[in-house]
């Protein structure tokens, strides 16, 4: 009988713990309709999100904890926070630019996020979530380079990659002398042994080579606009409502800043955040 007594005891005391322990849990999301993306989504139990590798402060792999670090990680883990009550219930896929859309329409991931413009070609093939980051060609100089934006580069010598519309660019903005070369390493490598003055591309670009080179700083405002967004199916309206809900309350939060500050600013000696950018993604 007290052998009895005893098992009864420790059933009861386990169903409490557990009891407690389910209370205490995040919630998540409802479970969505039967047959939707986001119903399979949590079905699984895993956000699956592609992602690059070779962006950092936005997607990269940290050398030293091997670990994926930068501004879209960070969004995804929101994102999977929202869905299911857990920053880490999401599985990273690494792709390549040309590799994006075709893994969203194979289903092989269920969100791309990784530096992605929205343009109106993309739209025609996979859906966006509202603009999470607006990303603009500016100017990486020497930190004692008295060149503190666009207008300081007229006659100067302005490093590119070839054939990219960042030269274009430049071409077009400034009446800077053009050096192409074949990658934006050899650009810097190029500036920093005084070859030419300036190195120019998109901001998150120029903020990883930046992080790469102590040296070095990102200055000058956009003087081209690549709204980013993240990439999913098209007509699957409560997968996209739950990311844009996820973004939206980012930015209005304040949020949105302390990620940008932890991933980006202070690794790179920015110490004040931009304003998140609007929604749409038509100027």
């Amino acid at each position: 009988m007290r052998k009895l007594f005893i098992v009864i005891v420790i059933a009861m005391a386990m169903l409490v713990t557990a009891c407690a322990s389910e209370s205490n849990a995040p919630a998540g999301l409802p479970k969505a309709k039967e047959g939707t993306l986001l119903r399979k989504i949590q079905d699984r139990g895993t956000l699956i999100v592609g992602t690059r590798t070779d962006s950092p402060t936005f997607c990269y792999q940290n050398p030293q904890t091997k670990q994926l670090e930068g501004f879209d990680i960070a969004m995804a883990r929101e994102i999977a926070a929202y869905i299911f009550g857990d920053p880490n219930k999401v599985e990273f896929k690494t792709l390549t630019s040309p590799e994006r859309i075709p893994m969203v329409k194979s289903g092989a991931v269920d969100l791309v996020i990784a530096t992605m413009t929205i343009t109106e070609d993309r739209l025609k093939e996979v859906d966006f979530s509202v603009v999470y980051y607006v990303a603009g060609q500016r100017l990486l100089v020497p930190q004692t380079s008295p060149i503190k934006g666009l207008v300081d580069v007229d006659g100067k010598k302005v490093g590119a990659v070839k054939s990219t519309t960042s030269a274009a660019n430049l071409r077009k903005a400034t009446k800077a002398q053009v050096v192409e070369f074949d990658s934006w390493t050899d650009a810097v490598k190029a500036m920093l042994n005084q070859q030419i003055d300036a190195v120019s591309t998109d901001d998150t670009i120029l903020y990883g080579l930046q992080l790469a080179n102590p040296g070095t700083k990102v200055v000058g405002s956009q003087f081209s606009y690549e709204p980013y967004g993240m990439a999913m199916l098209k007509n699957e309206p409560d997968f996209a409502n739950a990311v844009n809900t996820v973004i939206k309350n980012l930015k209005s939060s304040g949020k949105w800043k302390t990620i940008w500050l932890a991933e980006v600013g202070n690794k790179v000696g920015i110490t004040v955040a931009p304003a998140p950018p609007s929604d749409e993604w038509k100027k």
